[in-house]
């Protein structure tokens, strides 16, 4: 294995703590007196349960809020089963965002449970008696429970009251606010609007810049009244009028929604509207491409050019979340990210307006109550996937697309499996100082990205005049001076110039050295959009083929199947899958580059995004493979390699002219129904 650390160059490094600030995070450093110039990224998750979260509870989870918070800033916690964990390097931030529906409402359920349920009694008494039994009939209980929400099926008394629910946010947000340490530790606060359509994934994380008192003022939106995230966006509208306040939302595991999570049409079936578009552009600037439940950039059937593009997808695209509908290759386009980027192009060119104009970050999804995810000691999603020989083989879940009754007939065929949950991941801010404040302006600015798990630093700027000189300077520094950076908009094109990138990665100290940074492209073209994924900088002296453009690849990723060369005297930085180890003799400590687009088209709307490859190394199933002495099927992977996406970067064509949609005079029609006429009743605190 290599060692813990590296001596690195001075390359982007945070500037260290003085005076009485001491930042929980060794790489956090002092606030930056230089406004939208950020010099440092603070990682962070955006995405985790407690036992306030009623399928977490379900699931054997009993750790609180005050738990996750002590993990994620650096403190020994014991897990539910006992186990002491402790994170190798401490979170600059945590967002706990627990399930709004029936938030809190798990321990009453096990301890008091309803009572008078008439005809659905009996169902009460099997999920509780199951519950309590734990293990295997407790994650089948959660199943089935979340599934019974999803299909709106779940008995109506074992849904809370609007005073149980008001003390349970008291609750959250009041550990937030304990936590919450400006400079050291940010707790932001935050929650889960948990929309299933039919079982489709529909979810989005809200975060709040806010502190306590203006958070408390609105409860949270719950899916009572739908799943529509229009009704979402107009109780985000309703609290930023009420209290002043400022909110965004993150979307996440499109991978799940059956084509639904960016769609067409809107919830109700109509055409996207100029006005759908600006809401969800206002509301929801930033997308979760990766967690544990899979990654959602792109798909080979998708983009069958790319490589890398079957990363961390298998099981994810066969169904919906809960398994009731199966999933159709058609389905894919409105799915995953880099295809909803391409389409948000079309529709700006026809609406005016780009309703899928997103940043890029990555989350746990943890339900466990800790941001843990190094492959090296993945705790799992759930409690019954902690370590243990058989969780990488054991059936999360089994489909449900045949149903006699409320019967459901499994499909032998068509299971997830517990190898297919991800080891994944976390968020790089770049911001001025690790406070709520600095943190959610970055966010909302897109100034973000998303990784799998390792802590690599990144940049990425764009402008019109960078030259292969800019790579020996500070990357920030002429990166903020010539160009804008990742999330932004290329200023106006200079006559006769041609967009240039500035992009740099520094590895994780602690993990795989660097394998490559591509650049991956997506244009409208004669009304069809298009995409291309350029090797921009790689490690080593490899040459791409020149016939196909393609770069080698790197390491055991010349032989997946057996990590092996056909030359033993090479040095590959191979993987010994039977043992785990690994070498990092391959790869690069740094790259950086300025790379000019060879096919642009000043005429055609255009997205850049990096994406910066590690080398291959172990994943956590290997991990197990070795620990326990396994002999897995040969479908479960064994190695991968790890990544970061950055937020994009757009080019919009200065001489061509869009006709905007006008907005319906009707306004019933289409996406622009006035939410304020329909029966939404927040309730006022």
């Amino acid at each position: 294995m290599p060692p813990g650390e590296y001596d690195l160059p001075d390359f982007n490094r945070p500037v260290p703590p003085i005076g009485e600030i001491q930042p929980y995070s060794p790489y956090a450093g002092q606030p930056q007196a230089d406004p939208g110039r950020p010099q440092q990224v603070f990682w962070g998750d955006t995405h985790l349960h407690t036992i306030y979260s009623f399928d977490a509870g379900a699931a054997g989870t009993m750790l609180t809020p005050e738990a996750s918070y002590r993990f994620a800033r650096g403190e020994e916690v014991l897990t539910d089963g006992g186990q002491p964990v402790q994170l190798s390097r401490p979170l600059d931030f945590l967002v706990v965002t627990d399930h709004t529906d029936q938030l809190g409402s798990f321990q009453q359920f096990v301890d008091n449970p309803p009572q008078d349920c008439g005809d659905d009694q009996q169902q009460i008494d099997d999920w509780n008696t199951a519950i309590t039994n734990g293990g295997e009939d407790a994650a089948n209980a959660q199943n089935e429970i979340t599934s019974a929400f999803a299909q709106g099926t779940v008995p109506a008394c074992m849904l809370q009251s609007p005073e149980e629910f008001g003390a349970a946010w008291d609750n959250e947000v009041d550990w937030a606010e304990e936590f919450n340490d400006p400079h050291k530790f940010t707790a932001v606060i935050g929650y889960e609007w948990t929309s299933l359509d039919a079982g489709d994934n529909l979810h989005r994380n809200v975060i709040f810049r806010d502190n306590g008192y203006k958070a408390k003022q609105l409860l949270p939106k719950t899916t009572a009244d739908g799943t529509d995230p229009e009704l979402l966006w107009a109780w985000m509208q309703n609290y930023e009028d009420t209290t002043g306040g400022d909110v965004l939302a993150i979307p996440h595991n499109g991978n799940v929604s059956n084509g639904k999570m960016f769609a067409d049409t809107d919830a109700r079936g109509m055409p996207l509207s100029h006005s759908y578009a600006q809401q969800r552009q206002l509301w929801e600037p930033l997308y979760e491409v990766i967690q544990i439940k899979g990654a959602g950039e792109t798909h080979p059937f998708l983009s069958p050019d790319d490589e890398f593009a079957s990363f961390e997808i298998a099981g994810w695209d066969n169904g919906n979340l809960d398994l009731t509908a199966p999933e159709t290759p058609e389905m894919y386009e409105h799915e995953y990210a880099r295809a909803a980027l391409k389409n948000g192009l079309k529709f700006e060119e026809d609406l005016g307006a780009n309703p899928f104009k997103f940043g890029l970050v990555g989350s746990t999804d943890s339900h466990i109550g800790i941001s843990g995810v190094e492959e090296n000691s993945f705790m799992g999603k759930f409690p019954i996937y902690t370590p243990s020989p058989d969780r990488a083989e054991h059936v999360s879940k089994t489909s449900c697309f045949v149903k006699i009754g409320d019967k459901c007939i499994p499909d032998p065929e068509v299971k997830r499996f517990g190898w297919q949950y991800g080891a994944a991941g976390f968020v790089g801010v770049w911001a001025e100082a690790n406070t709520r404040e600095s943190l959610f302006d970055a966010m909302e600015r897109r100034e973000v990205y998303a990784t799998s798990g390792p802590r690599m630093i990144v940049r990425f700027f764009g402008g019109w005049d960078f030259t292969p000189e800019d790579v020996s300077f500070h990357p920030a520094h002429v990166g903020y001076d010539k160009g804008v950076p990742m999330g932004s908009d290329l200023a106006s094109m200079p006559e006769g110039k041609v967009p240039t990138f500035l992009v740099a990665a520094l590895k994780d100290p602690i993990r795989g050295n660097l394998d490559r940074i591509q650049i991956v492209k997506g244009w409208l073209e004669n009304g069809e959009t298009q995409e291309k994924v350029y090797d921009v900088v790689w490690s080593g002296d490899r040459e791409p083929d020149p016939t196909t453009d393609k770069l080698p690849l790197v390491g055991c990723a010349v032989n997946p199947a057996t990590c092996e060369t056909d030359d033993p005297m090479e040095d590959t930085g191979t993987v010994n899958t039977d043992t785990a180890e690994w070498t990092n003799t391959i790869g690069a400590v740094e790259l950086a580059e300025v790379w000019t687009d060879p096919d642009f088209d000043p005429t055609q709307r255009a997205f850049y995004y990096a994406r910066v490859l590690e080398i291959p190394t172990p994943r956590w199933t290997d991990y197990d493979k070795a620990f326990y002495n396994l002999d897995l099927p040969e479908e479960i992977p064994l190695t991968l390699q790890e990544r970061v996406y950055t937020s994009p970067i757009w080019y919009s064509p200065s001489n061509v002219i869009s006709e905007i949609a006008p907005l319906p005079e009707n306004p019933e029609d289409g996406s622009d129904f006035d939410f304020w006429n329909r029966v939404i009743h927040e309730v006022i605190r």
